[in-house]
C-alpha cells in the first residue's frame, strides 16, 4: 500500500505544481513545499481524480512549517521537544483526528509512510494551537529537505519543450512573475511602508490553518504572524505594535493577496 500511495502523492504534487505553482514561490526547496501540500490536500479530501482510493476520516485538519522556526516560537509552551530535539531544514506535519480513535487512522500513517516522514510525537490537542482542537488529538511527523522523493517529483515536473530563459531559467517561471509583480502599477500604490516590506527577502509559508504563518526575514531569523490576531513574533511588533502592522505582518497579507501563499484556511486560488 505504501508504494502505491507514494504515486498517489506524487500525482496530487504533479498537480499542485501544475495548478497551485504559487505555493513554491519563495521557497529554495520547490518540490518539497509542493508535496507538502500534496500530503495536506490528500488527508484533508481536497485532492482530485487520485490514483488510489485514499479514506477519508472526518475532522482530520494538517498543519505544518519548519520544525526549528516552530521551536523558536513555541519552545516555553510545549513539549513536543523533549522526544526528539527540534531538527534544523526539517518540515514537522500536525496532523489532527478525532480522540475516538484508539490509535493513529490508518490512512494518515500510510499517507505519511509513503513520504518518507517519521512519527516523533502524539498528544492530546487541547491545549495546542490557536483554534479549536478540543476533543481531538494530533500526531507529529518529521521530514528532511532533500528526501529522495523530492528527485522522484523533480523528473516529473521536468519537461524538455520549455524554453530557456537567458539567465538559465524557465520563461514564464516564478522570477519572471515575481519581476512583474515588483514593478506593477498596484505595487506603486502601496503605503510606503508595505512596499519597503514587499521589496524586501523574505520567505513566507503556512504554519498552521486558522491564519498562522512563518517568515523567514533577509537576516535569517524566523516569526510568527497570526493574520487573525493581527499579530507578530518579532521585536518590532512586541515593542510597538506599530500602525498598520509591522513589516511581517504587512509582507503576509500581500503575499495572501497576490496568491503566493494559502489563504488562512488552507487553500489556494486556482491559477488563471
Amino acid at each position: 500500500m505504501t508504494d502505491r500511495y507514494l504515486t498517489t502523492v506524487l500525482d496530487e504534487a504533479e498537480r499542485v505544481a501544475e495548478h497551485h505553482e504559487q505555493v513554491a514561490q519563495s521557497s529554495d526547496h520547490p518540490e518539497h513545499e509542493y508535496l507538502r501540500y500534496a500530503v495536506l490536500r490528500l488527508l484533508e479530501g481536497e485532492a482530485d481524480d487520485t490514483s488510489v482510493e485514499v479514506p477519508q476520516v472526518d475532522g482530520v485538519t494538517v498543519g505544518y512549517g519548519e520544525d526549528d522556526a516552530m521551536c523558536n516560537s513555541w519552545d516555553d509552551d510545549v513539549e513536543w521537544w523533549e522526544t526528539v530535539p527540534p531538527q534544523e531544514e526539517c518540515t514537522r506535519f500536525r496532523v489532527f483526528y478525532p480522540d475516538e480513535y484508539d490509535a493513529v487512522p490508518r490512512v494518515i500513517v500510510d499517507v505519511m509512510a509513503a513520504l518518507g516522514a517519521w512519527r516523533v510525537w502524539t498528544g492530546s490537542a487541547a491545549a495546542c494551537g490557536s483554534y479549536d482542537h478540543r476533543e481531538r488529538r494530533e500526531v507529529h511527523y518529521l521530514w528532511p529537505e532533500g528526501h529522495p522523493v523530492e528527485a522522484l517529483l523533480a523528473d516529473r515536473l521536468q519537461d524538455p519543450k520549455a524554453a530557456v530563459a537567458p539567465d538559465g531559467g524557465r520563461t514564464g517561471d516564478v522570477r519572471d512573475r515575481m519581476v512583474v509583480t515588483e514593478h506593477s502599477t498596484q505595487h506603486d500604490d502601496l503605503e510606503p511602508r508595505t512596499r519597503r516590506a514587499v521589496d524586501e527577502s523574505m520567505a513566507v509559508s503556512l504554519l498552521e490553518k486558522g491564519g498562522r504563518y512563518e517568515v523567514r526575514s533577509a537576516s535569517g531569523n524566523w516569526y510568527e504572524v497570526d493574520v487573525i490576531s493581527e499579530s507578530c513574533t518579532c521585536p518590532d511588533w512586541r515593542k510597538r505594535t506599530p500602525e498598520g502592522g509591522c513589516k511581517h505582518l504587512r509582507r503576509v497579507d500581500q503575499e495572501i493577496k497576490q496568491g503566493r501563499v494559502p489563504r488562512p484556511d488552507g487553500r489556494l486560488p486556482s491559477n488563471s
